[in-house]
């Protein structure tokens, strides 16, 4: 854990104090961004947190992975409904790759089609 640590600093209040300093306006409005965000709505706050989960696989943020994990729990999520959100994230994932795919197939097909075109 301490390479990881290294690597990823624990969150501290004095680096949350630090951004806060360095910039206040956007990170006011960032925080209230997210309050609204996760605030309980047409989806209930712990399948919000469950989607944070699964996009934060996605997008590797180790502290997001972290925060909304915890958060979910909070909310009331169990472990079974975190990995499922944590499977759905790396099969949308899969599927990304798997469906971009398209892009090299009509790639290779247009320069295949290019070579035996007669000059």
């Amino acid at each position: 854990m301490a390479e990881q640590e290294q690597l990823f600093p624990s969150v501290t209040r004095e680096l949350a104090e630090q951004r806060k300093s360095l910039a206040p306006k956007p990170a006011e409005a960032f925080k209230a961004f997210s309050r609204s965000v996760f605030a309980e709505g047409a989806l209930p706050v712990k399948t919000k947190q469950l989607i944070a989960v699964a996009v934060a696989h996605v997008t590797q943020c180790p502290y997001c992975i972290r925060g909304h994990t915890s958060a979910a729990l909070q909310q009331g999520a169990t472990a079974e409904e975190i990995m499922e959100a944590i499977w759905v994230a790396a099969e949308m994932r899969a599927g990304g790759a798997y469906a971009h795919s398209a892009l090299a197939l009509d790639t290779i097909a247009r320069i295949q089609h290019e070579k035996h075109e007669p000059s």
